[in-house]
Formats: C-alpha cells, structure tokens, sequence
C-alpha cells in the first residue's frame, strides 16, 4: 500500500473486527434525544436532518452504523475539533449526505470522545472515512479528497449497498477513475487525455490529469524530508513546489496554496510564471467550487497584480 503521508486518498479492503461492538452493553431502551446545543465552535458536522447525518459514540454505533447498514449504507466519517483537513472534508460529506435524500447516511465519530472505535477501524491518521454495507466495512479512505472523486466513491458505495443510482455522467472516466486509484498512472493519463481529445474542458477529466501529474512528481519522495528542506531553503523554488504538492496530498491544502502565493509574491520572471502554472495546476484538482481555492485565487490575483 502507498505511504499514507503522500497519498491523497487510501482506498482499503481489509479485515476490520467490530466483534466487539455486536453485544449492546446494558441500557435502557433507547428514548427520543433532547434538544442538544450545536457541536462545539470550530467542529465540523452536527446532526442534519435526523437520518441524513448523525453523530456516533461507541454506545450508539451498533444502532446507528451496523444494524442501520444492513439496509442503508452508511459512511462513517472520523474527525477531531483540532483536525483542520477534517474541517475541509466534513462540510463537503455532509452537503453530499444531505443532498443525496436519505440514500445514504454520514456517521460522524470524534476520534478523541470515541478512541476506541478508532483503534477498532485502525484509525492512523485523520480524516478517515470508512463505507459500511451490510454491517461490514467494504471500502475507506484517507485524507482530503476532490468532491469529484468523492461524489464518484459514494456512487460506487451505494452501489455496493444495492442502491440504485445514476450512471455517471461520463461512463469513459470509469477506466481513468479505476486506473488512477489502483496506482497504474500511464493508463490513467491516456484515459484522462482521450477524455478530453473528445470533450475539451471536461473538469473531472483535467482533475483527474491533474492528480497524475501530483502523484508521479511526489514518488519517491520522503515527505519529512522534503518539508525539512523547504522550511530551510525558502527560495529554492523547486524544493517550495514540491512541499506544497506533499501538503496536498496530506489534506493540507491551504497550507500549499499560501506556501505557493508567499512564493510568488518573493519571485519573477521565469520562476514566479512556473510557480504560477504549479499553483494553477493544484486548483484544478480541488475543482473551482473549492472555497479554499477560490480564495487562493483572490490571494494569487493580489500576488501578482
């Protein structure tokens, strides 16, 4: 499996034992939740809508993750207050959980109230979000991920949950899609680019084109390593270019995006174009929807003009 420090989204289907979790501890039946204050300032998610996102405790995970998925699918989303990647992919699973009407459920379990389950599902490193159909994990990833390709992972849970869904919208990205996240690159650039030889401007397809460009510049690298050198060489423009592709993949993406304006703002010519044409480049994979790179788009208008 990639190294999860460089890899934006981690898509597993390993043994996770909730044995566990099967045998109710001794309660009382359960009874209508009072009205409760929102989650606390700055934690992302909250209930909405009752069976369209609920927070989950080990207390309640039988009930609202295991039986709930015998008939739903159910995406159970780790996080932390303190998790500033989990602030960028919260919001965007909960809109997605919303909009999809009930189809599926987003299961919200804070890491730090909840550390058990979070050892039981091998939680390392958040956000962490995990498919449950049938009261089995089928699928997770890690990390930020473009809307895009997270919309295009929930068709495929819901699928797998036996849920009729739409065809995608472009049937030719499934090969791109499959090629890029088992790692084969090559076939994953020719399926992106014949894309859009025939659809100029396809967004998902140049998204896609873009994650491959990201992941052949970041292999082999040591991610500490490359972040140790970019703090210490600020104006080494190649060192800069490849910390800010390392932050994206790790769901720090703006932390790249002001890496790259302070960069622009240091340099000209030729360099201040190439890291222009870089940043450009990382925006196209968030999609222009992104809040973060709409306002790295603003930060970068400034920089430059």
């Amino acid at each position: 499996m990639s190294d999860p420090r460089i890899t934006s989204s981690i898509f597993t289907r390993g043994a996770v034992d909730l044995s566990a979790l099967r045998t109710p501890a001794p309660s009382p039946a359960p009874a209508p939740a009072p009205a409760q204050a929102g989650p606390p300032a700055g934690a992302p998610g909250g209930a909405v809508g009752g069976v369209t996102v609920v927070d989950v405790t080990e207390a309640t995970f039988q009930s609202e993750v295991l039986e709930r998925s015998l008939t739903t699918p159910v995406v159970v989303d780790f996080w932390a207050e303190w998790c500033q990647p989990c602030k960028q992919l919260s919001p965007v699973l909960e809109r997605l959980a919303v909009e999809g009407g009930g189809a599926w459920v987003l299961a919200k379990v804070d890491v730090d109230a909840n550390p058990r389950l979070a050892q039981m599902f091998r939680v390392q490193g958040i956000p962490m979000v995990y498919a449950v159909v049938g009261g089995q994990p089928v699928d997770a990833f890690s990390g930020v991920v473009p809307e895009a390709q997270l919309r295009q992972w929930i068709q495929a849970v819901l699928k797998a949950g036996g849920v009729s869904v739409a065809e995608p919208e472009d049937p030719r990205l499934d090969e791109a899609d499959d090629a890029l996240m088992s790692g084969d690159l090559d076939v994953a650039e020719q399926a992106y680019r014949k894309i859009l030889a025939e659809t100029p401007g396809d967004a998902v397809a140049e998204a896609g084109l873009a994650q491959v460009g990201l992941a052949r510049r970041v292999a082999g690298a040591d991610p500490q390593a490359a972040l140790t050198a970019a703090a210490a060489n600020p104006d080494d423009v190649d060192a800069q270019l490849l910390a800010a592709d390392i932050e994206v993949l790790s769901g720090l993406a703006d932390q790249a995006y002001q890496r790259l304006v302070g960069l622009v703002r240091r340099t000209g010519g030729d360099d201040r174009e190439k890291v222009r044409q870089h940043l450009v480049g990382l925006f196209t994979i968030a999609g222009p929807e992104d809040p973060a790179v709409a306002s790295a788009r603003r930060a970068l208008a400034s920089a430059l003009f």
